[in-house]
């Protein structure tokens, strides 16, 4: 790892975020934006009244929510990834691999078809994303068998079970009314992002990326086995129950935030890896500030590309699958 790597991706997130703030439909220049923030905060002169309402309707009510719901999403999905990778000593897992991600859109689907309140859509989401996650637990140990590979089975499972429920949900459907909204909601979309929502999750994604960080030298224990984590003196059940429930609930919440958004959390921590190494006191953060500005750009390419908005989701697959390709030959060597 050269020596600016770490300070340059900790500003990356940042940078990434004020570019995206000038880029849109109706563009912005870095000089007006320093002008508006400046009469913001210290009261500089420059701008007409008619200019600040125009800026601060396009800047903090349209895109700043949704350039910062997407940088959250993004630290969000990826710390999940990495810390799931480094639980489970398997470079192919993903943040779905519980089933969350199945879950929390068979309660936002739920919540759709039943009830006509957004907040009753967005608590069914996160309620049902710990639903199928505790079926996956639950599965592991009834058969009375404490290993990660019964973990991953009842995942499977949980998540075959969801996906059917959400196939279930969309065929009973208003297919006028309800259903073109499902089908646009699971393929990934920011575009309904306000700022009492990024005020709703910010603290506990913040607290859940955090939280995960804290346990990244237990992370690194499991890593080398079960065995040799429990030689240490490290509890193995403890540690995998607390981390599956940092990483459930802040997945669950980007699923309430912007539907289904797949690949992210696959293929940032392969990138990180192999930027950083294996170490996960640095490569959890890092996969979260590669995670954030990650998305913000591939949601700048989602609004800008064409005409039209493309769902993000739709974007995060086109982009990670051909590159996970590519990667995947140095995947092994970064793991390790």
């Amino acid at each position: 790892m050269k020596r600016g790597t770490l300070p340059f991706l900790a500003l990356l997130p940042g940078i990434c975020i004020i570019v995206s703030l000038g880029l849109g439909k109706y563009p912005v220049p870095i000089s007006e934006m320093a002008l508006f923030i400046g009469n913001k905060l210290f009261g500089m002169q420059g701008l007409t009244g008619e200019k600040k309402a125009l800026l601060e309707n396009i800047l903090f009510d349209i895109r700043l929510p949704r350039i910062l719901a997407a940088a959250l999403v993004g630290a969000a999905l990826s710390i999940s990834g990495a810390a799931f990778q480094a639980m489970f000593v398997n470079p192919l897992v993903s943040p779905g691999l519980l089933g969350v991600l199945a879950g929390a859109s068979f309660g936002a689907v739920l919540g759709m078809v039943c009830a006509k309140s957004w907040i009753v859509v967005q608590l069914c989401t996160v309620v049902f994303g710990f639903v199928a996650v505790g079926a996956s637990v639950g599965i592991a140990k009834a058969y009375r068998v404490r290993s990660a590979i019964m973990l991953v089975l009842g995942g499977i499972i949980s998540g075959a079970l969801f996906t059917s429920l959400v196939s279930l949900m969309k065929y009973i459907a208003d297919p006028y009314n309800q259903l073109p909204a499902i089908v646009y909601w699971l393929m990934g979309n920011l575009s309904v992002t306000d700022r009492a929502t990024i005020f709703t999750i910010a603290i506990p994604i913040g607290a859940g990326i955090i939280g995960l960080i804290v346990h990244a030298r237990y992370l690194n224990a499991l890593s080398m086995g079960e065995e040799e984590a429990k030689s240490l003196g490290i509890n193995v059940e403890r540690v995998r129950l607390t981390v599956i429930f940092l990483a459930t609930m802040i997945s669950s919440l980007t699923v309430m935030v912007g539907g289904m958004i797949g690949w992210v959390g696959l293929i940032i921590p392969h990138i990180c890896r192999m930027l950083v190494g294996p170490n996960n006191e640095v490569l959890l953060p890092v996969s979260a500030l590669v995670g954030a500005a990650y998305l913000v750009v591939v949601d700048d390419i989602a609004r800008l590309a064409f005409a039209f908005e493309i769902p993000i989701g739709i974007v995060t697959a086109l982009i990670g699958i051909p590159f996970f390709a590519i990667v995947l030959k140095n995947a092994r060597k970064g793991w390790q």
